[in-house]
C-alpha cells in the first residue's frame, strides 16, 4: 500500500479538511521542525465613530450580508488601490 504525503497546499481550507479526515501521528516521518513564524499576524487598528455613524455602517454591513469590520476593510483597501 502507497504511503499517503502531505498536501502541499497553501489553501487553509484545503488543509484543515485533510487534518481533520486524518492522524498527524501516520505521518511523523513527513515533519519537520519549524523555528520561525509560519503566518504573519494581522494588525488591528481601533476607530471612533459617532453612535449615529456606527449605526449606519452597521446597516450598510448587514444591507450586503457582511459584518462591519468586512465591510470597513473593503473601504480601506478600495482607498488603497486608487492612491
Amino acid at each position: 500500500m502507497k504511503k499517503k504525503k502531505i498536501p502541499e497546499t497553501d489553501s487553509i481550507q484545503e488543509l484543515a479538511y485533510f487534518w481533520d479526515t486524518h492522524d498527524l501521528t501516520d505521518f511523523e516521518d513527513q515533519l519537520e521542525e519549524v523555528n520561525e513564524p509560519v503566518f504573519e499576524p494581522l494588525t488591528d487598528f481601533k476607530i471612533h465613530l459617532e453612535p449615529e455613524e456606527a449605526a449606519v455602517v452597521t446597516q450598510i454591513a448587514r444591507s450586503q450580508g457582511i459584518s462591519y469590520e468586512e465591510l470597513i476593510k473593503e473601504w480601506v483597501l478600495e482607498k488603497i488601490h486608487v492612491m
